[in-house]
């Protein structure tokens, strides 16, 4: 169940088989987008949703820990 209005973070990445594709599949979160278009207030998209963020925040703090690092 999800509130009406509520803010969906769809942070699953699935492969699944799609036959219109060259590759043959395509990527799908873990919330079913289409039905929860007209609940949600804010969705975000898979993929090009989170991903981006979260590999610019793990970079991050990967460049962070390696200053940490060289400060000992």
């Amino acid at each position: 169940m999800v509130k009406p209005g509520a803010a969906i973070i769809d942070v699953g990445i699935n492969r699944i088989s799609d036959d219109t594709k060259k590759s043959g599949f395509r990527l799908v979160g873990d919330v079913d987008f289409e039905s929860m278009m007209g609940k949600a207030g804010a969705i975000t998209p898979v993929p090009g949703g989170v991903g981006p963020m979260t590999i610019a925040m793990l970079l991050k703090n990967t460049y962070n820990a390696a200053l940490l690092q060289m400060k000992q």
